[in-house]
């Protein structure tokens, strides 16, 4: 499936930055050239989230279960240009899968483990996917009898695979566990001519699609966002570059791998690398420390709020190596100047700066490009900016620039907040199936459009600083949450009159969600009571749910009629709201608290 078009596709061959191999030539390069080496490995807390005990496979061991899993599809009836949903914990079982999908030419559409029927009713309705790849419990969640129940409503999806014990009636097996790689191994050689065969016949190209990820931008509903092999190799110097890394690494992956934050360190940069990942999940601080002392770390990510904490309660740092881990990512919402200074000064760590999107927009604030911690904390390279030269190379394969969003004028002096608008080889081509979005996302010169403000910086115009968003989203812990969707949503409890949603700042998570709410004359809404109606009759995933209900009579308005969010988080700033101890589980939401009325408004808020 290549969805680019030629003329893009010509361009950038033409001018090497894309080529000709795929992932799974990367892959296949990788087990020919160090076989023993460790690929992957599960976190040692699998057993908590997951059915299995945690693994570790050499290269040439995660190949035998990829030609597995590759014969296993085919035996499924699935082929090159199917889409195929997955929703997966952080396992090594992810990679068996993607590299599956990726030399057979599947698409692999990630979700992530939160999506529960309301997002997933979505995905699949505008997929029109027929199978999908999950497992028997994610927690305390069982995915696979949800997508079981969830075939009820969606004729099109004819199969569920899974892994893991006592799957429901309807569901197939797709074992990755120690007892069977034995027999997957056989399978595979058994299976080998026809597995060559079937390639040469459907030969898979560099620009075939070789995922389709979901974002929540402003619109009501994830946006598919489709990305080449191409189109992820090129995200890939972004991080070895920006975190310096040497090939032959080893990462601590705590991110998702359904998005531009996970995919692009441990998939793309992994495979470039020939690296090691040492899977996270969910995020435990106890887990992390752990594996960050004892599996030989060179790099890992973590939030802003994590690290901060950190250097605060600097024993609990005690016993990791900083001479290997001397670079650690970090983005998604402002660095503190005394954080990365801090890491720096006490333990010779570099904390790289990174802002991106699923779309492909993408900017690193490395230690070579911004060597003063404290300008790294606050800007980025202007990259894609004629009279600027920068070490990484994917800043010259790129232009940027800032626009004012009201007037459409370009900004070029210092100062004046614009919205940063990109435009190249990393950038997708457009919204999956979704013409008229793709349309509004990129202007008409051709950048995309990021939704995000910056202001040109530092002495000589060279750098941007993040101002912050005019797109209407939420983003909590790094996931982005639509509030329309939520607003939406909400608006059909028979208590409500009319409802807006915006976020809160929070230490740990960077934003949480408040829902302030206009309810009917007469009607007592709580906050248990709406976050019932969302989780119960709506089925949201956990992280969109209101933490904050704060009712008010009406919600404020500009002379035509628009809501004045910023007058709605102004009424919300000072009142006290808990935060979840350091490392904690995400908040349970199934209490309330009462705060104080302000201004004659009533807030409510969950313990974290």
């Amino acid at each position: 499936m290549i969805l680019v078009p030629q003329e893009k596709i010509d361009a950038y061959t033409a001018r090497g930055w894309w080529g000709q191999r795929t992932l799974a030539d990367y892959f296949r390069a990788n087990v020919a050239a160090h076989p023993a080496r460790a690929a992957v490995a599960d976190a040692p807390n699998r057993s908590e989230f997951t059915d299995g005990a945690a693994r570790r496979l050499s290269y040439a061991e995660l190949d035998a279960e990829v030609r597995g899993c590759c014969i296993a599809l085919l035996d499924q009836g699935l082929r090159k240009d199917d889409i195929v949903i997955v929703q997966l914990p952080n396992v090594v079982e992810q990679f068996a899968v993607y590299l599956a999908c990726a030399t057979l030419g599947i698409v692999a559409s990630p979700v992530p483990v939160q999506y529960r029927e309301h997002e997933l009713d979505h995905v699949l309705q505008h997929t029109q996917a027929h199978t999908v790849i999950t497992c028997a419990r994610i927690g305390q969640h069982a995915p696979a009898r949800m997508f079981g129940q969830l075939q009820l409503r969606h004729p099109a999806l004819r199969q569920i695979l899974a892994f893991g014990e006592a799957l429901p009636a309807g569901v197939t097996p797709l074992a990755f566990s120690p007892a069977s790689h034995s027999a997957a191994l056989t399978a595979a050689e058994r299976g080998a001519a026809a597995l060559q065969a079937h390639l040469l016949r459907h030969p898979v190209s560099a620009n075939d699609v070789f995922t389709l990820c979901w974002t929540s931008g402003t619109e009501a509903q994830p946006k598919g966002v489709p990305r080449s092999h191409n189109e992820w190799l090129i995200v890939a110097p972004a991080i070895i570059e920006g975190a310096q890394l040497a090939p032959g690494c080893r990462l601590l992956n705590p991110f998702p791998l359904v998005n531009m934050a996970g995919l692009s360190t441990n998939f793309a940069a992994w495979l470039v690398l020939g690296a090691t990942v040492v899977q996270h999940h969910p995020f435990k601080l106890d887990v992390f420390l752990r594996q960050l002392r004892e599996e030989q770390i060179d790099y890992t990510v973590a939030a802003p709020a994590i690290l901060n904490q950190l250097l605060q309660s600097e024993h609990l740092l005690d016993g990791i190596d900083f001479n290997r881990l001397s670079r650690i990512g970090s983005g998604s919402a402002p660095l503190s100047e005394w954080m990365v200074r801090g890491f720096h000064e006490r333990f010779g760590v570099q904390v790289v700066n990174y802002f991106g999107s699923n779309e492909g927009a993408s900017l690193t604030g490395g230690p070579a490009d911004i060597p003063d911690p404290a300008q790294r904390a606050r800007y980025f390279p202007r990259a894609g900016v004629a009279g600027f030269d920068w070490s990484i190379s994917t800043t010259r394969k790129i232009t940027t620039r800032l626009v004012d969003p009201a007037t459409g004028a370009e900004i070029a002096e210092a100062g004046s907040p614009g919205e940063l608008r990109v435009r190249g080889p990393t950038i997708f081509s457009g919204y999956f199936k979704a013409p008229e979005l793709s349309a509004r996302a990129f202007d008409e010169e051709g950048y995309y459009r990021t939704g995000d403000l910056f202001e040109i910086g530092g002495a000589r115009g060279e750098f941007y600083r993040y101002v912050g968003r005019f797109k209407d989203i939420v983003i909590r812990g790094g996931m982005n949450i639509s509030s329309e969707e939520i607003e939406n949503l909400i608006t059909g409890h028979p208590m409500v009159r009319e409802a807006a949603v915006v976020g809160y700042p929070d230490s740990i998570l960077g934003e949480r969600v408040c829902a302030c709410v206009a309810p009917v004359m007469g009607a007592s809404l709580t906050l248990d009571e709406l976050i019932r109606f969302l989780r119960v009759e709506k089925q949201i995933a956990a992280y969109k749910l209101p933490e904050r209900l704060h009712l008010i009579d009406a919600l404020p308005r500009n002379p035509v009629g628009k809501v004045l969010k910023r007058e709605l988080r102004a009424l919300i700033a000072g009142e006290p709201v808990e935060s979840a101890p350091l490392g904690a589980a995400p908040a349970s939401l199934a209490q309330e608290s009462h705060i104080p009325a302000s201004r004659a408004h009533k807030s409510q808020t969950s313990p974290a």
